[in-house]
């Protein structure tokens, strides 16, 4: 199936999906090799797990592990909405007696977001300055599947990625081919012992909303549920039921990070507030998010990734000076925020909590945009890292 021939392309959608069914269960009974499945709550993913809860349903050999990670800085809606799947997950498995095993992955208190950020002053992510994946998300992930794949020599991790997704991943996707094991079926290439299944590489944004709007989710949930999220993040608020190839998807939502400074603007989160009053609570987030935008700091120059030098050290984290350029244009390279940037962003963002907290919808009164362990290694920072005695942290958030 490839572009508009697949799902939406013709009159065989049944028996696609029942060659694609045995094309899973084979992989799955071919060995003892344990599969894990990357969950993110979002469509792609939740139609990939899907597929395999309906393939192996009657075919029990193996555990299926399904992972999450949560980078603790996730848009709250779906943070909260991959929690609860998790729930279900457990609980339908456990009733049919189903070998599915949901692990919610968080990154070591030493790599989260704010304990880079407010703790050692890393400026927020840039292109130039990416610190924020591989911490938050990678290494996470990659233990994970490294420890079942070192307890039992190989793993299958099965994804939702797709072509149609970006011409990047499709170029990526296209490279792994070249090695492929199987049909849909790749080497990682930085996984030794793990082989990548992508069983809806080839399927459209439409192909993939007809088939959760056509086929019940399994454990439970409501993949309407899920399309409303999705509706609620585009900023048109339109995100029709696909019936055709002509009808455009809700597709191009992005769910990520609150705090992501590598895109211009939060698009989702600020659809979200603006097409439901009852998500006017995360108004806050998207001001901290904004705050921290270096794009949108400094004298306007959009294109300058160190507009907001202003609030940085002019030495860099070993102490140093650095500079680029020569002449009338030799500038020193800032460093991490000043020891006053770092106490006003964790005075914004404890200030941010406690007014949800107060005035948000019952469901928010004990979130946590920053978590006591994080408090507590932020300061360990501070006081023994950077050696700033005046020990600000219990004074701000008292």
């Amino acid at each position: 199936m490839a572009g508009k021939s697949g799902l939406l392309g013709g009159e065989s959608i049944s028996q696609y999906l029942n060659d694609l069914k045995t094309d899973i269960q084979n992989l799955y009974l071919r060995d003892s090799v344990p599969w894990i499945v990357g969950y993110s709550g979002g469509k792609d993913s939740t139609a990939v797990l899907q597929l395999v809860w309906y393939a192996i349903s009657d075919k029990l050999l193996k555990p299926i592990h399904i992972i999450s990670t949560d980078t603790l800085v996730e848009n709250p809606i779906v943070a909260s909405w991959v929690e609860n799947s998790h729930k279900a997950i457990k609980k339908a498995s456990a009733l049919n007696t189903l070998p599915f095993y949901p692990h919610r992955l968080m990154p070591e208190v030493s790599n989260t977001f704010w304990v880079n950020l407010i703790g050692k002053g890393y400026p927020a992510p840039r292109h130039k300055f990416r610190w924020c994946t591989e911490r938050l998300k990678i290494k996470p992930s990659n233990k994970f599947i490294m420890d079942v794949t070192k307890d039992s020599g190989e793993s299958i991790l099965v994804l939702g990625a797709r072509k149609t997704e970006s011409s990047t991943r499709s170029a990526v996707m296209k490279k792994h081919e070249k090695n492929r094991v199987t049909d849909k079926l790749s080497p990682s290439g930085s996984l030794v012992g793990c082989n990548i299944f992508t069983p809806i590489e080839d399927w459209t944004n439409d192909d993939v909303w007809m088939y959760l709007m056509q086929f019940k989710n399994p454990w439970g949930y409501h993949n309407q549920d899920l399309l409303t999220m999705y509706q609620g993040a585009s900023p048109d608020g339109e995100c029709p039921l696909v019936v055709d190839s002509s009808t455009p998807s809700c597709g191009d939502s992005r769910f990520g990070c609150w705090v992501c400074t590598l895109v211009e603007k939060d698009k989702s989160m600020s659809a979200m507030i603006q097409n439901d009053a009852e998500k006017e609570w995360m108004a806050p987030l998207l001001a901290i998010r904004n705050a921290l935008d270096f794009r949108l700091m400094g004298n306007g120059d959009t294109d300058n990734s160190a507009s907001d030098r202003h609030l940085r050290d002019f030495r860099r984290m070993n102490g140093k000076v650095s500079f680029m350029g020569e002449g009338e244009r030799l500038r020193v390279i800032p460093g991490p925020y000043t020891q006053e940037s770092r106490a006003n962003w964790l005075k914004m963002l404890l200030e941010a909590q406690k007014l949800i907290q107060n005035t948000g919808p019952a469901y928010v009164k004990d979130i946590e945009l920053i978590t006591v362990e994080e408090l507590n290694e932020i300061r360990r920072i501070w006081l023994f890292e950077k050696n700033e005695t005046e020990d600000l942290l219990p004074s701000i958030y008292e």
